[in-house]
């Protein structure tokens, strides 16, 4: 296992410390999590070894503890020990193992360590198993007993105390909202331009990464623009604005819920029509389709995302792009859980298509994307922070063979993650949400 800087590890103390009634915790988590069709998968792989093709941690690795299969097999030897009579009886025989230290410290190191549960390893499965929601299952187990390495946990806990995953004080982003306001009316050339607040009645709830106020307000300003030029109907919330959800990576469904719950709140209290989710992968996954299982309930209202609010003001003619205003060659990075898991796929092509004067694939594309090695929690857990540039090299490749200038992804997530890739593997390109795009491309006042 990879080890932090620290003359402690935090996670080695925790192991040590577990006691019986602590592993007895973990299995009970992890039964509920075991719905009968993922006991299916459990007991369904055939180790035809594509899975090892998907993978961009085997792939970059070559270790076969990277493997999907190694992953599933890790969780299968559990559930064979304690859930199947055969592998209680004659464990030697059916590869069944307890759920012991051992068997713990390896569960983190590769179901937390070695897997963005990006769901790649799914759509190329020769039978389809899925192995990221189970990789998730046993993730809830661990969370049972504090086992998630702590970056990752310390942002579920900083989004469910403060209201957002980085712990904006209120007063803060009011402050930030205002500010920008101010730059959208300089740029826009009017002083009645305005990013609101708690409007009730307004047809669109947007929604912010709050990694946007506290590093990237431009990306606040640019939908800003949008939405202006547009005429559109719409507003941000003082409180309960934060699209993120760590809760589907921690694998804690209650903290999970309790955050997207939040977002139901101001979409009740403002009375809008329309819930917006900003430019976040797992954002999007998590609130569109996890959160209502999260919530044991139907939501009332619609949910979109940003792209496909802004594709169709340009289908629809609310707004006019000229893409001659962006005249740098760009590429597109596909956000595993906004594309493979959310469904998202053709809208930012459709826009950059209309935004931008040059653009270029990545190979591949779409559902089988590469995963850019930030999702699944990854960029917060710092103790895995050199497998994950290291895995990270497919992306960079890919990149580089675009000749590309710049990247446009529509997720901060991902920005963060090739913004890092950049760096490190010395691309020299530009890191662009979509909207940031559209934003200079638009043609006011035709």
């Amino acid at each position: 296992m990879n080890q932090t800087t620290e003359s402690v590890d935090p996670i080695a103390e925790k192991l040590d410390a577990l006691r019986p009634e602590d592993f007895d915790k973990a299995l009970t988590v992890f039964k509920e999590k075991i719905h009968q069709e993922l006991a299916v998968y459990l007991n369904s792989c055939v180790h035809c070894g594509l899975c090892g093709d998907s993978c961009h941690y085997f792939l970059t690795h070559g270790d076969k503890k990277s493997l999907p299969s190694y992953k599933l097999n890790l969780i299968t030897k559990v559930f064979k020990k304690h859930f199947s009579l055969m592998g209680r009886l004659v464990p030697g025989w059916h590869k069944a193992h307890g759920l012991d230290r051992a068997m713990m410290e390896e569960w983190v190191d590769s179901l937390y360590g070695r897997c963005s549960m990006c769901g790649r390893c799914t759509i190329n499965c020769s039978i389809g198993l899925n192995i990221s929601a189970l990789v998730r299952a046993a993730r809830s187990a661990m969370e049972a007993i504090g086992l998630v390495p702590p970056g990752l946990q310390s942002t579920v806990d900083t989004a469910v105390e403060k209201g957002n995953n980085m712990g904006i004080a209120r007063e803060d982003w009011l402050e930030t909202v205002e500010w920008i306001e101010e730059e959208l009316q300089d740029e826009v050339g009017d002083p009645a331009a305005k990013l609101p607040l708690d409007q009730k009645g307004a047809k669109l709830f947007y929604t912010v990464n709050p990694r946007e106020p506290m590093f990237f307000p431009l990306s606040i300003q640019a939908v800003g623009k949008i939405f202006y030029a547009a005429g559109e109907s719409w507003t941000f919330a003082s409180d309960n604005y934060d699209v993120t959800n760590y809760g589907l990576y921690n694998g804690n469904d209650e903290a999970a819920g309790l955050m997207s719950g939040r977002l139901v709140q101001s979409m009740e209290e403002l009375g809008c029509d329309t819930l917006v989710l900003a430019e976040c992968g797992h954002g999007y996954n998590s609130n569109r389709w996890e959160a209502p299982e999260w919530l044991s309930k139907k939501y009332g209202f619609k949910v979109k995302s940003i792209l496909e609010i802004v594709a169709d003001y340009i289908r629809e003619g609310r707004i006019t792009l000229d893409p001659t205003l962006n005249q740098k060659l760009v590429t597109l990075h596909d956000p595993c859980n906004l594309v493979r898991l959310g469904g998202i796929v053709e809208e930012q092509r459709f826009i950059l298509k209309h935004a931008v004067a040059n653009f270029i694939e990545m190979i591949p594309n779409r559902t089988k994307n590469f995963c850019c090695g930030g999702g699944g929690g990854q960029l917060a857990m710092t103790r895995f922070s050199e497998r994950r540039l290291k895995a990270g090299k497919i992306k960079a490749d890919q990149i580089i063979a675009t000749q590309a200038a710049v990247v446009a992804t529509p997720c901060h997530n991902c920005v963060d993650q090739l913004s890092e890739l950049n760096k490190h593997y010395k691309l020299g390109v530009e890191i662009r949400t979509v909207c940031e795009l559209v934003a200079d491309a638009l043609v006011l006042g035709s």
